[in-house]
């Protein structure tokens, strides 16, 4: 999948270019929504989750939280739809708890296009399955995600 120049310096040039862009106009998003989360969900205000990238391989992928760290009476975590608080909702609507990833871009273990990042309990099965996945940089959103959203936004505003 990475053949010739833009392959190999081309896309990530543009991922670079773009991700900085963002980090210098929005900088100022990300600490408003930064405090936000702080204030309305606690501490850590990052979250952070093993994932694969390219080759296989294991990086940390960040993310704003947007769930509490509420437990039940035995200490477990409470299901996700209650730990998911209308801001939270909020975050993942507007996709604002995705712009910490912008740091996995500049450290050039994601993309702003390219096969979702999965979890590494499904290594064994996804290289069996799908190997050319793991060829390319795993990307914020993929092609058939940006596909899908477009396709509803021309049905449902036409």
């Amino acid at each position: 999948m990475r053949n010739g120049f833009w392959g190999k310096f081309g896309k990530r040039a543009c991922d670079l270019a773009l991700a900085l862009g963002i980090v210098l106009l929005l900088w100022p998003l990300l600490l408003v929504v930064a405090i936000l989360v702080r204030l309305k969900l606690g501490s850590p205000v990052i979250f952070s989750q093993t994932r694969l990238g390219r080759g296989a391989t294991e990086f940390r992928l960040y993310k704003f939280r947007s769930m509490t760290d509420a437990r039940g009476p035995d200490g477990e975590l409470l299901p996700d739809e209650v730990r998911l608080t209308r801001f939270g909702r909020l975050l993942r609507s507007t996709s604002l708890d995705e712009l910490p990833q912008i740091v996995n871009i500049l450290k050039g273990e994601m993309s702003f296009i390219g096969p979702r990042a999965t979890l590494p309990a499904y290594k064994s099965q996804l290289l069996e399955k799908y190997p050319e996945r793991f060829e390319a940089v795993p990307g914020i959103t993929s092609l058939p995600a940006i596909r899908g959203r477009a396709f509803a936004l021309e049905h449902h505003n036409g």
